[in-house]
């Protein structure tokens, strides 16, 4: 199954990690990007269709401007994320020109991703880039991403591009070959495993935390973008992005990283959209009849079976649905304001109807605009 996978795969998002091609001491390292550069060329003849999320650019911009440590204001961080991304974006031109393939800048918010129409216009320009035969480089654009800056994770970014390009593969290069047993620095005996089919709880007790100065991410960060794109159909490899000729060896059916395989269950992009890239904006929590009603029945939440309200959102928001325990199991577009669902909750529709006259949508959330997780 793992090599069929692999093998099959035409279109995919391969993330590369700052440590892969930035250091404290050296800055940028051109040298690294040509090497894998040189791998990724070795995909396209191959037929493949290849998209990069890279980092590096605050680890280039803070060399580039002799900064001694990590920045810890946000104005600072976006300097160097600004001086480091030309930087960087040159660093690819030249490492791909020499191989006669040409690259594209693609820098992205999360306000591209939620906004659906934003999301289909940047999906479509994915899309005629790989027509034309160009790999797109794509990064946060952390000079004005302020959310995405403080938390420095590309592999949730990673994840979202392999959703926006509708990718058959996420693969994610790093500095660690993939997930083990047993953390293999305090436990040399560990193994590492080839295939993981389902990320239980157990796999997420494996998944340890980075702490090295280049990279803000680690396996945690890694096992959560693998099971959003799980849910979009796409499985996820992590890979050891310091072998050189390893990626196009893997791809071909060769032994190496870890493969996360995707969720039976596959969600629309307008569902795993609602899921995975809105942020709820407010609470609803609901009661155990409301809860069966929408796991088990596959119906529409009304404002009957909802027990409290929190936050502040308006008709067409995200929102999350918390079940009797807290617990958050789904997620939509709510059809009314927080302001008014806060004095509708619990009524029946024939008491709303006569307390606040008709209303434009009789479900608080419809069906169709909701995503059990």
């Amino acid at each position: 199954m793992r090599d069929q996978l692999l093998g099959q795969a035409k279109r995919i998002v391969v993330k590369i990690g700052s440590s892969l091609i930035a250091s404290r001491a050296e800055g940028l390292r051109p040298q690294h990007i040509e090497r894998l550069a040189d791998d990724i060329a070795i995909l396209r003849t191959a037929g493949r269709e290849i998209l990069v999320v890279t980092s590096g650019a605050i680890i280039s911009g803070i060399r580039k401007l002799e900064l001694k440590e990590y920045p810890k204001s946000l104005p600072i961080k976006q300097a160097a994320a600004a001086v480091g991304q030309s930087r960087l974006m040159w660093a690819y031109e030249k490492a791909f020109e020499r191989l006669n393939i040409h690259v594209a800048q693609i820098l992205l918010t999360h306000q591209d991703l939620a906004d659906r129409r934003r999301f289909l216009n940047a999906r479509h320009t994915l899309a005629a880039l790989i027509g034309f035969g160009i790999v797109p480089i794509i990064n946060e654009n952390d000079t004005v991403a302020v959310d995405e800056i403080r938390v420095g994770d590309n592999d949730t970014l990673a994840s979202e591009v392999a959703h926006l390009a509708d990718a058959d593969l996420l693969v994610i290069l790093s500095d660690v070959d993939g997930l083990y047993t047993e953390d293999p620095r305090k436990n040399p005996s560990a193994t590492l495993i080839p295939l993981i089919a389902e990320i239980t709880e157990d796999i997420e007790r494996l998944a340890g935390v980075s702490s090295t100065f280049e990279g803000t991410g680690g396996m945690a960060t890694k096992l959560r973008a693998a099971k959003k794109v799980g849910e979009y159909g796409i499985p996820t490899l992590v890979l050891n992005g310091e072998r050189a000729g390893l990626l196009p060896s893997v791809l071909s059916g060769e032994p190496g990283g870890s493969l996360f395989l995707a969720r039976e269950r596959r969600l629309t992009s307008r569902k795993h959209w609602i899921a995975f890239t809105l942020r709820p904006r407010g609470q609803i929590h609901l009661d155990q009849g409301a809860v069966d009603a929408l796991t088990k029945r596959g119906k529409s939440l009304l404002a009957s079976g909802i027990l409290q309200v929190t936050g502040s959102f308006e008709a067409g928001d995200p929102v999350s649905c918390l079940d009797t325990d807290g617990k958050e199991f789904a997620k939509g577009l709510v059809n009314v304001s927080s302001d008014l669902l806060g004095q509708m909750k619990g009524l029946k529709t024939a008491d709303i109807h006569a307390q606040f006259g008709p209303q434009e949508y009789e479900e608080v959330i419809h069906r169709d605009n909701l995503v059990i997780l």
